[in-house]
Parts: structure tokens; sequence; C-alpha cells
């Protein structure tokens, strides 16, 4: 495992993007995995301005996310297919045709799973997955007590989640109960992970993460087990936990 221990968010953000496009600039027609939420923005941002400037080419990339609320589609302003649009994909030149979620849509989840599968299989895995973590340790939307043999699933929300996400919407009844994501056999068969963390509220998990036993209760400890880990954190997350790992 590599650890880059940075002073802030915006530091991290930087750091993290720099890892991210040195895997496109090194494999141009590369398969980014990628995620959704507050951690990423700042990332999503620096490649963008990057790109920008002509610094990174992102027409052969091929993504695909982690995950997708059952029920929403890509015109809802809270769906993840929305969220990467308008904070990503629309302001480089990817092709739409090669970005990937799960359908949400799709009445028989059970089908929008098997087909996204299919999807991460054709194109040969996934080269780098970025990752951000829970509160409660979920990676993607695998919440505590997830088995890691499972490939892309149907997972009901915990509480602690529903609740975490609750800000983005109108009220807290208005968020999915539900979501479709790649479960952690897809997460873990990835080449590379990149994870992103900052914050002091996330000290404590991470340290239980990657400093506590390998347990489905903490879905990011099998992490622990990957062979290429990239962490990148801030100060408030990381403490001196990670000191002697450091590569920054």
């Amino acid at each position: 495992m590599r650890v880059y221990k940075t002073r802030d968010y915006d530091h991290a953000s930087r750091v993290a993007a720099n890892i991210l496009s040195a895997q496109v600039i090194m494999k141009p027609d590369c398969v980014l995995g990628l995620a959704t939420g507050a951690t990423p923005e700042g990332l999503y941002k620096q490649l963008i301005e990057w790109y920008k400037k002509g610094d990174i080419d992102f027409k052969k990339v091929r993504t695909v996310n982690l995950d997708e609320y059952v029920g929403l589609d890509g015109s809802n302003d809270q769906s993840y297919r929305y969220f990467m649009d308008s904070h990503f994909f629309n302001h480089i030149n990817i092709k739409k045709e090669n970005t990937n979620l799960p359908c949400g849509t799709e009445k028989d989840t059970e089908k929008a799973c098997k087909d996204y599968n299919k999807i991460i299989k054709s194109m040969g895995g996934v080269d780098m997955q970025l990752l951000g973590l829970g509160l409660n340790g979920h990676i993607g939307f695998n919440e505590p007590g997830a088995a890691f043999d499972k490939e892309t699933h149907v997972v009901d929300l915990s509480k602690s989640t529903i609740d975490a996400n609750s800000r983005f919407f109108a009220s807290i009844d208005d968020v999915p109960k539900q979501a479709i994501t790649m479960g952690i056999k897809s997460i873990m068969q990835s080449k590379k992970v990149l994870l992103m963390v900052t914050g002091e509220n996330k000290r404590n998990i991470v340290k239980e993460a990657f400093f506590g036993p390998i347990t489905p209760n903490v879905p990011a400890s099998v992490l622990q087990l990957h062979n290429d880990v990239i962490l990148v954190g801030d100060e408030a997350a990381l403490g001196d936990n990670f000191d002697k790992y450091l590569d920054l």
C-alpha cells in the first residue's frame, strides 16, 4: 500500500488527480472506475483544469461508475449520471458512449446488475478504481455486513448512509432507499485502487479499516488484501497512523 498524507482537502484532491491523470497518460484507453459524492469533486475539478490546459486527453478513456440509485434516471439532478455529467463528463472530451453507470430505471434490477457485470468484463476490467470511504466503512454502496464475494447487486441503504445523503435532497423522505452498486468482488478485481479520504470525522473508520480485522462489518477492511492500493488522505483523516508508510 502506498500512502500520501496531504495538508488538506484541496491538496488531497490535487495529489489524487495527479495519480489518476498519470494512469490516463500511461494508458490512454484505460478503464477508470469512478465515484460520486463530495469527496471526488475537487479531484474532478482539477482534472478539468488540466484538460483545458491541454495536459490530459480523455478521448479514448472508458469509465464505469460504482453505483446508481434505484428509480432515478439520468435527467434527475440527484442521480449519479447527472452528477458525473455536470461535474466531469460535460467538461472534458470523453465520448459519452464510453461512460457507464448502472441503469437505475431498469425494472428488472437483477437484469441491470448482470448487464453491468457484462459491461465491466467486456472492457477487460478496471485499471484504476477511485473510491471514497463512508463513515460506517462502506465502499461503493456496500454496507456493513455485505458479502465479499458479490459482484454488481442491489443494496438496501443503511440509515447512516441515507442520513448522510439527505443533505443533497429536499427532505430525507426523498432519498432513495436502494441502489445498484459494484460489489466487493468487482472492486477487488480492479488492477489498482485509489482511495481518497479527508476530514477528522473519517479518522476512526480509516484506522479501523486498515489496522483492524478484515471483516464484512467494515467493508473497506477488505482492501488490506488488495495488492495495489493507493491511499490519499489529509492530516485530519490519517493522523499519525500511517506515518511509517508515507510516500509524501
